[in-house]
């Protein structure tokens, strides 16, 4: 009756200090996860994303992660914009950032909370903790879904009855044992909303997804040239790519985050992509200073951009993305002189 009590305590807990859901499992109950893992970096979907590859065991296995860890307390943050997030892609010459990265460093935000949570979980029960949000070779889906926050959609990313597409997930693994809560079933039934608005066809099947081809992976992780087939369908999205979220119809349920920390900043809800096109190295720092853009740098935003004013139809960007045919980075340069062609192609006819 005591662990049910502390329970029902940090469930109250980790509402007051800004959570949005509160559930908890085992760190054994992803028994799935090492095989599909496994099939997924056999397939090569993960792309450059060696990480992925070089912690598997751990990825794969949370038990393997930390052996004494009895429970996993799963919390979700609410993160839902205000308005549609595909509007800008009717906005060629501005940008489209994705929801999430349109204001402070979520993994700031969360840890903060996470550990605040831990601390007091400690006061109250003792025990040993520890956090993670999105930083560690840890299979945070799965064990959402485990844990009763959401499911696993045909898009691989977590659907919620009550929070819709758009949540952050975080962590607190606990040498305590908690009651655990029942796990969440599939409610995507026979829709495929999210697998047909792909713009780049990065789903090989329900359920799966090919990194390589998917333009969150393509604006964020993958380094060097886009593949040329690819650069046209990647439309005036430099940074993520919220389109299979944006479509899903649980988000009928779905709210605005209250956390002002994630309100979109005015300069990053339509950027001008001419502006964004002249930052040098300082000027990026400066205006994405606490954004997760911050962390792909200069060079690989600015291919992004360029990308982005080759698909825009709009002869009057060429001046912005000529300046950066000789460009330093031998990357950007080529994503220019590619924009200043498809430009000149548009304006010919």
């Amino acid at each position: 009756m005591m662990q049910d009590s502390l329970k029902k305590r940090l469930v109250e807990q980790a509402l007051t200090e800004g959570f949005d859901a509160c559930r908890i499992c085992r760190p054994w109950d992803v028994a799935h996860v090492p095989e599909r893992l496994a099939t997924f970096l056999e397939r090569g979907y993960h792309g450059q994303m060696d990480w992925l590859a070089d912690r598997a065991n751990w990825r794969g296995a949370p038990h393997v992660l930390w052996p004494e860890a009895r429970s996993v307390i799963m919390l979700a943050e609410n993160y839902g914009p205000d308005r549609d997030p595909l509007d800008i892609l009717q906005h060629p010459d501005r940008g489209l950032v994705s929801v999430y990265a349109q204001n402070r460093d979520y993994h700031d935000v969360v840890k903060k909370r996470l550990k605040r949570l831990a601390r007091w979980l400690i006061a109250e029960a003792g025990g040993e903790v520890k956090v993670f949000v999105d930083t560690a070779p840890v299979p945070e889906k799965p064990l959402a879904e485990a844990a009763g926050l959401g499911w696993q959609g045909k898009h691989t990313n977590l659907v919620s009855r009550d929070l819709g597409s758009w949540f952050f997930l975080g962590s607190v693994f606990t040498t305590l044992e908690f009651d655990t809560d029942p796990a969440e079933i599939d409610h995507c039934g026979s829709c495929r909303a999210c697998l047909d608005i792909c713009p780049t066809d990065a789903f090989p099947a329900p359920y799966q997804l090919d990194a390589r081809r998917c333009i969150s992976y393509l604006t964020i992780e993958h380094r060097g040239p886009v593949d040329k087939d690819l650069r046209a369908l990647m439309g005036n999205r430099i940074y993520g790519c919220d389109d299979c979220l944006a479509v899903c119809p649980w988000n009928k349920f779905a709210q605005r985050a209250s956390e002002v920390k994630y309100h979109a900043r005015a300069d990053l809800e339509a950027p001008e992509l001419a502006d964004l096109a002249a930052l040098d190295d300082a000027g990026f720092r400066a205006r994405f200073s606490g954004s997760p853009i911050k962390r792909i740098g200069r060079d690989r935003f600015v291919r992004n951009v360029a990308y982005a004013i080759g698909n825009s139809g709009q002869p009057r960007l060429l001046p912005a993305v000529q300046a950066l045919c000789d460009d330093a980075d031998a990357t950007v340069a080529d994503a220019a002189r590619w924009a200043v062609m498809r430009l000149r192609t548009d304006a010919n006819g």
